[in-house]
């Protein structure tokens, strides 16, 4: 089995900073894609930021020069820098993982969610 835990969610206020990260464990051989997604009450779960196993990254416009994602391929991390927070960006955040079981299988995988709000 995959699991992924994520962690630094909080309270920020706006114009403040955050940083996600997200661990990947279990029977992996090893990891395509990985992104941060998040999701309000109501709408639709967005792509935030999406980073492939050779490094190229991927931003939704409205994070565009505010959120950095990165990963370590040793470690099965991935990471989400959040600067100039504002009150929109206050979400349930999501890690995924597409991974390549020691199996041999491909799927996706999510973490639990972690809690980011902005206040204003």
């Amino acid at each position: 089995q995959v699991q992924l835990v994520e962690s630094g969610g909080g309270l920020v206020q706006a114009g403040g900073s955050l940083r996600l990260s997200c661990a990947a464990s279990g029977s992996i051989r090893s990891i395509n894609d990985m992104a941060w997604h998040r999701q309000v009450p109501g709408k639709q779960r967005e792509m935030v930021a999406a980073v492939t196993s050779g490094g190229s990254t991927n931003y939704a416009d409205s994070v565009k020069g505010r959120f950095f994602i990165s990963r370590d391929n040793a470690k099965n991390t991935v990471s989400l820098q959040m600067n100039s927070l504002k009150p929109e960006d206050t979400a349930v955040y999501y890690c995924k993982a597409n991974v390549i079981h020691a199996l041999g299988y491909r799927a996706n995988y999510w973490g639990q969610g972690t809690q980011v709000t902005v206040s204003s």
